[in-house]
Order: structure tokens, then sequence, then C-alpha cells
């Protein structure tokens, strides 16, 4: 029998809600939908950076994206325009269902930490400004690794810091590659959809060990698999 998994959340878009965004894309091209093509060229883009061994952080390679999508489209992006975007991630609010599913959790015993791309804040970052920072006994971002998720090093960190396996851990997040990640790794996935996403249902690739399509159903999965069960290892 596995034993409860410590849950490792992700935090922009799994837990805070990306469409946030939408207004200043809206404003800038004429069309809210181009940032889901920014989100997408975003991650391309930090991956590229952790596989070719070049840096940055998260904030400075997103407004770099939209600049670039900017030339893409033929827009200008002027340094405002850069600034406002920044602000506009550091105050996403949480997604409805979110507070009442992490506190169901909380209630039933796991233990819950989060995991980002996102660089670490000097005062109150974008999950506690949401109201959720409570809930979690720590919070980590990869930029200690010098690599963007879903490269191991930034799994391992936190099994490390736990002083756990990986197998262990339980990814949860919006973004399939991110619950590969962990789950290439020994780890468990779950992954919740918020009507964006999909698994990618492909041969040798780990499926997620739970799917739901809002964060409250995905809590209510989590405490029927795993939640009668001892925490530890």
């Amino acid at each position: 029998m596995h034993t409860r998994p410590i849950l490792v959340f992700d935090v922009n878009e799994t837990l805070l809600d990306l469409d946030h965004l939408r207004p200043l894309f809206a404003e800038l091209f004429g069309d809210g939908s181009v940032m889901r093509d920014w989100f997408a060229q975003l991650i391309l883009y930090s991956q590229t950076l952790t596989m070719t061994g070049l840096h940055s952080d998260f904030g400075s390679l997103a407004v770099a994206v939209l600049q670039m999508t900017g030339d893409i489209r033929g827009v200008t992006i002027t340094d405002q325009d850069g600034t406002r975007l920044r602000q506009a991630i550091g105050s996403m609010p949480a997604h409805p269902d979110a507070e009442k599913a992490l506190a169901h959790l909380r209630d039933h015993g796991f233990r819950m930490v989060t995991l980002t791309n996102s660089p670490p804040s000097d005062g109150p970052s974008a999950l506690d400004r949401a109201g959720l920072g409570g809930y979690f006994e720590t919070s980590f971002s990869v930029q200690p690794t010098g690599c963007f998720k879903p490269a191991p090093q930034t799994y391992q960190q936190v099994a490390d810091a736990l002083a756990v396996p990986p197998r262990d851990l339980c990814l949860v997040a919006c973004h399939v590659w991110d619950t590969i990640g962990m789950q290439a790794m020994g780890g468990r996935g779950a992954l919740v959809t918020h009507g964006v996403n999909a698994p990618l249902l492909l041969s040798g690739v780990p499926q997620p060990d739970l799917i739901a399509s809002d964060l409250g159903e995905l809590a209510k999965a989590m405490v029927v698999e795993w939640g009668t069960q001892n925490a530890g290892r």
C-alpha cells in the first residue's frame, strides 16, 4: 500500500487564476486569447534555457517573451507594458475553489508545500496576496537550482529539503509536463485540468494518478485515495 504523499502544489495557473492576465493581452493585442500563446511560449523558452544551460529568472523571461510576441504580431511593447505584466502576475487571484480545497486537505492531515518557477519574493508572495499562503508549511522556488521545471533538480531539491525520497511526493499541477516531471523520478502526479489542459496519452509516458476538472474535486479524490492512510514513509 502506498503511503500518503506530501502534496507539492504548482502555483501559477494551478492555484492562481492565469485568466487574470487576459485583459492586459486584450488591451495590447486586441485579443485576450493571445495570453495562452504567450504562456505556452514562456514555458517553451524556460525549458530551452534549462536544456542549454542558460539562466534567467521567470519574471524577466515572461517580459522578454511578451516583447517577442509583440514583435511577431507587429505590436509595440513598452517597458511600462512589461511592468504591468509583472504586476498582473504578482496579483493573480486564487481559483474560486482553491481555499476550500486546501482547507479540506489540511483537515484530513495532508502535508502541503508549493514549488514554483517564479523567483522568491522580497515581500508577500502572490500566493500570500491571494490568501493561500497559510495552508502550506513552506514554499519552494526553482531559482536555487538554476533550472526550470520539469528539470529533475527542481523536484529533487524539494525531496532533499523535506528529507524524503521523490516517491513520497505528489506533484499537483494544471500542467501535465509538470506531473510527468515528478512521476519520471518515481513520485506521483495529480492533474487539475481547469478546463484548459488534459493528460498526454502516449505509450511509455506516466499518466497522472488522479485527474479532476477542478481543485475541489481533486481534493476529494485525494482524500478518498490517500486520506485514511498513515502519513510518512
